[in-house]
């Protein structure tokens, strides 16, 4: 069985995050608190979209950037207010 790509695009929307879960040509929405919350909510959504799969990869994405996610997620799990973006 082939690994299902899967990615999560996370955005502000005012004082809450959107994220949209996309895989095979689904896309899942959800809104949230903040970040983490976000981050949760993806990881439902996924459940969601691989229908039990086991195979698959998931990419966090912050606006399209893998790497700005990362920052971001890593910074807020830390307590510490996340970069600037720029």
């Amino acid at each position: 069985m082939s690994t299902l790509p899967i990615t999560a695009n996370y955005r502000r929307n005012g004082d809450d995050w959107a994220v949209t879960v996309r895989a095979a040509g689904k896309e899942l929405d959800a809104t949230a608190p903040g970040l983490i919350a976000a981050r949760l909510a993806a990881d439902q959504l996924v459940e969601e979209i691989a229908l039990g799969r086991s195979a698959r990869a998931v990419v966090h994405l912050l606006d399209g950037d893998a790497l700005a996610f990362s920052v971001a997620y890593l910074h807020t799990r830390a307590g510490l207010a996340p970069p600037a973006a720029g």
